[in-house]
């Protein structure tokens, strides 16, 4: 490593203001610190002098994705095998897997960052680390066989309309990641939905067994299929058809202790959105109007995207309440109108994508009556203390 940094610190002139290539020195500096840590430190000073910087966040919230990436590379295999009667060990199903997953993270690195490369190069400022997370998140939460070039322009929507657009990294209102999904589920309903959408693409020119069903839990819920129902163990394990991250529970409950262990994810909203959930799913329970509503609350914890939204998607901290009791408000309503959105609405069975994009809208409405009513009670405080001294 000392070679390498002695390369760039000689390099590094050339693309300082004045140099040959000043005009990359965003790309310089993006690489930079991609590799290195900054060399920019405060000594004294009332400045805060902490460890943890974006580069370590991005990093930590990588680490936490990795059991669930290694899961659903292997569930895709598993999946691919079971439709066409085949048997399969463990290395066989997770390098099938991986295979077919390895082209959408490319795809989705490739054009995601380019864009912010380009970006930074036209505004002059840095390149940030904000995309190395939502670059693999896109991934996992989309159809194993969506065609690369959908995957290709969703991405450049989420990262030009939903972040660029609001100045970068940071500035922008809604989580990039699921404005891909929610553009692929709007734009091309047809690659998003139905029971083919998960086994088809996996199966090309192969006949599937008969018997087998790619249908998800949630599609069989919203046809009112309850019965058909996987067990619930495999649910939690996630051995079921579904998007590449989202079918494992025990995978995204270790990223989720990763994340709350090391600070950064915020273990109230995690927490809320699961008593939200938990409430809403109760209280369907007590309306029991029809099978959905029958079926037991802790079933919607480990169906769909529910526990990788909590856990990944609502903890944002750019998109998400930023004030403390903001964040339980928040994730509150997201379990809330999650399962609400499930169950109330057929057509639309997967209720998380919608419920965190429609908070990450009244997010900064959350936390501005916070602070009002924190304003308030202080002001309030200091009236009587004020009066109390003229008696």
């Amino acid at each position: 490593m000392n070679s390498l940094r002695k390369k760039l610190d000689k390099l590094k002139p050339n693309f300082e203001e004045g140099g040959r290539f000043s005009k990359l020195r965003s790309v310089f500096e993006g690489f930079e610190s991609f590799l290195f840590v900054s060399n920019k430190v405060t000594f004294k000073g009332s400045h805060i002098r902490d460890s943890i910087d974006m580069k370590r966040t991005m990093t930590v919230v990588i680490i936490a994705l990795v059991p669930v990436l290694l899961f659903g590379a292997y569930n895709t295999g598993l999946q691919h095998f079971r439709s066409i009667g085949a048997e399969a060990g463990i290395l066989k199903a997770f390098w099938f897997g991986f295979l077919r997953l390895l082209p959408l993270i490319i795809v989705s690195y490739l054009v995601g960052l380019g864009i912010e490369f380009i970006a930074a190069q036209i505004r002059g400022h840095e390149i940030n680390e904000g995309y190395l997370v939502t670059g693999l998140l896109i991934p996992l939460i989309v159809p194993i066989d969506i065609p690369l070039w959908m995957l290709a322009i969703a991405v450049a929507f989420s990262v030009i309309l939903g972040k660029e657009v609001f100045g970068g990294t940071g500035m922008n209102i809604f989580n990039p990641a699921l404005l891909a999904r929610a553009f692929l589920f709007f734009s091309y309903p047809a690659w998003m939905t139905g029971d083919n959408v998960w086994t088809e693409g996996l199966t090309a020119g192969k006949n599937i067994i008969d018997g087998f069903s790619g249908a998800t839990p949630l599609s069989l819920c919203a046809a009112g299929e309850t019965a058909k129902l996987p067990s619930f163990l495999d649910m939690f394990i996630g051995t079921i058809p579904g998007s590449v991250g989202e079918t494992s529970t025990i995978a995204i409950l270790i990223g989720a202790l990763i994340l709350i262990v090391t600070g950064i994810g915020s273990w109230k909203i995690m927490v809320s959105v699961f008593a939200g959930g938990l409430a809403t799913g109760l209280l369907l329970n007590l309306i029991s109007a029809n099978a959905y509503m029958e079926l037991p609350f802790y079933y919607h914890f480990v169906m769909g995207g529910f526990a990788f939204g909590a856990v990944f998607m609502a903890t944002d901290p750019v998109t998400g309440s930023q004030t403390e009791k903001g964040k339980w408000i928040y994730g509150l309503l997201i379990g809330i109108l999650s399962i609400f959105f499930r169950v109330l609405n057929p057509a639309y069975p997967e209720g998380v994508m919608l419920a965190i994009l429609l908070m990450n809208l009244f997010a900064p409405l959350i936390d501005y009556f916070i602070i009002q009513s924190s304003i308030k009670r202080r002001l309030k405080r200091a009236k009587i203390a004020t009066n109390n001294l003229a008696k």
